[in-house]
């Protein structure tokens, strides 16, 4: 019997999709816990998966949603280079062009699942670099004009053959790195929790036999497409259309990048279409169709249900267009690294276009994505560091609630990196690290507030940020007030301070001096003058938003006694009467 249209038995069907969604949570578990550098400890950027001999998708553990695009095109790429695939092999490959990840800093490591010399499936985890080589230390400057700017590029490569290493890749890639300890003491963590996995999954398909085991895959993935498509249908049938826009990609500053989407909704048959989206750009703003793809299955899974079994069946249930050349599928060798900026605003077009067919669920535009980089080589221990946190800011408020301060929003899902971290692994000192008053967009559900972290350097260092919404700011939903926008600035309130663009590399940084950066805030929903005004005053309390801001954004008069705020009613009612 085909194991495929095997008859399947529902309870063992939940034993093994709950028993695979375990395994990948071990498995990064085991990464997180292994990893030598702070961005796979500390903000966790890197996510594990399992895959069917194809590439598909089996099971995600989503800690970045956009990896569920990247996963099957890596896994395809090594497919489609090896015809020689062994047991106890491993592949690695970080090429977005070739593979699919996002950018070049994501290091794909790829294992095959043999049981009883068949080829059940891969492994795999997905994982951020702190270098890889190219101009600037992190290896993501967001000036690059081509993917030749940005670091080391792996086709599939086999780093281990029948698990033994091939010590010239290691040799290649530590050559190519300002920090090889770090890097490759991540890959190998990678290929623990991928070894980790595969005797997982080993263990599971010898519990329940051969073909009932490939029976269930197929079958997960056909009830995460029927389950995205039921809810599709429920929607109604319509054509939509939004756009949003990235401040720019870098190279040509004030020149904002387009993205904009048609959304056709026929029956349970839902179709993406970028067409009209900016050309290719010179700098590094451009992405690739796997993670196009992922961030529409990121928004389709949060519209429809956020605890939904991740696998590549939800990718079946919507085709897309994207224009060659354009800004969302651009012609090698344009630059990708910062590609995270554009997929926010890929992601808001996406809520802007489909609020008008789930009202319910509509929110307002977040801080976006940004990363800062420092470089070079501390004194104390003779050797080079980089320096890379990922920092939030403010999230969209929604239909029904305002929008959480001082986070990751929409995909991006990687954590704050520590102050006692931070200051105990690199020459830096955080000399504040706030949430910044009357940032989030006013509205009746105000929007999430943005952060101000202030460091101080301690060496001479090299300065590189990637970074969105310090010119466009997040626009509020429903006639809510817009967040503010984020800026960043080198030794803030002196004479010689100096304003950032939203992406800069490679800024010399001396040893005493300073840098502000303040994220922005989200946007609000609705009308802020409809904020109930005991809201209004708890955030008064809490120091979200100041009096003048109340009185402003609200039309809130306060009175402050004894470290204490009181309301006046009537002038309220008057300021509100005379909106």
């Amino acid at each position: 019997m085909d194991s495929a249209r095997k008859t399947v038995d529902a309870v063992e069907l939940e034993i093994i999709r709950a028993s695979l969604d375990g395994i990948v949570q071990e498995m990064q578990n085991s990464l997180f816990r292994t990893g030598f550098s702070t961005i796979i400890r500390e903000s966790q950027d890197a996510s594990c998966a399992i895959m069917a001999p194809d590439g598909d998708v089996i099971a995600q553990h989503v800690v970045l949603p956009l990896h569920i695009g990247a996963f099957p095109a890596c896994t395809a790429a090594v497919i489609r280079s090896y015809d020689d695939i062994e047991d106890g092999d491993a592949y690695l490959i970080n090429h977005p062009y070739e593979g699919g990840s996002p950018h070049a800093p994501d290091m794909a490591v790829i294992t095959p699942v043999f049981f009883q010399g068949e080829l059940m499936g891969f492994c795999g985890s997905i994982a951020h670099k702190s270098d890889i080589g190219g101009p600037v230390p992190g290896s993501c400057s967001g000036q690059a004009k081509e993917t030749f700017n940005e670091g080391l590029h792996l086709p599939a490569v086999r780093v281990q053959r029948r698990g033994e290493r091939n010590i010239e890749v290691e040799r290649i890639i530590a050559a190519n790195s300002r920090t090889p300890e770090l890097v490759l003491g991540d890959i190998r963590g990678q290929l623990g929790s991928s070894r980790l996995g595969e005797q997982r999954v080993i263990e599971l398909i010898a519990k329940f036999g051969r073909d009932n085991a490939v029976a269930c895959f197929t079958r997960l993935l056909e009830l995460a497409e029927r389950r995205m498509r039921a809810a599709i249908a429920e929607w109604k049938d319509g054509r939509y259309e939004a756009e949003r826009f990235v401040d720019d990609d870098g190279v040509e500053p004030g020149k904002p990048v387009r993205i904009h989407v048609v959304v056709e909704k026929h029956g349970d048959k839902i179709h993406f279409d970028f067409s009209g989206s900016a050309d290719q750009t010179k700098g590094p703003a451009n992405i690739r169709p796997p993670t196009v793809k992922a961030a529409i299955g990121y928004v389709l899974i949060s519209l429809v249900d956020p605890h939904i079994f991740i696998n590549s069946g939800l990718l079946r249930a919507f085709t897309i267009d994207v224009r060659d050349g354009s800004v969302l599928n651009p012609r090698f060798p344009a630059p990708v690294n910062t590609y995270n900026p554009t997929v926010h605003a890929l992601v808001e077009a996406l809520y802007g276009a489909l609020t008008d067919i789930v009202p319910d669920m509509a929110r307002a535009d977040g801080c976006g994505s940004r990363s800062i980089i420092l470089g070079g080589r501390s004194t104390y221990t003779g050797k080079g560091y980089v320096q890379y946190e990922i920092l939030g800011g403010g999230g969209g408020a929604r239909a029904r609630k305002d929008g959480q301060s001082g986070t990751s929003v929409n995909q991006s899902n990687a954590k704050i990196a520590p102050i006692e971290i931070i200051e105990s692994e690199f020459p830096t000192r955080v000399l504040s690290f706030e949430l910044i008053p009357d940032s989030g967009g006013a509205g009746k559900f105000r929007g999430g507030l943005g952060i101000r972290r202030e460091y101080l350097n301690l060496e001479d260092a090299r300065f590189s940020i990637r970074s969105t919404k310090h010119v466009i700011a997040p626009m509020g939903a429903a006639h809510g007030g817009k967040g503010r926008t984020g800026d960043i600035v080198i030794n803030p309130d002196t004479d010689h301070a100096k304003q950032l663009p939203t992406r800069y590399a490679d800024y010399p940084l001396k040893g005493g001096d300073r840098f502000k950066l303040d994220t922005p805030g989200g946007g609000g929903f609705a009308n802020g003058f409809q904020r109930d005004t005991a809201l209004v005053l708890s955030d008064l309390r809490e120091g979200y938003v100041t009096m003048d801001g109340a009185r402003r954004d609200y039309g809130v008069a306060a009175r402050r006694q004894n470290d204490d705020y009181t309301i006046d009613e009537n002038e309220t009612a008057q300021l509100r009467a005379g909106t």
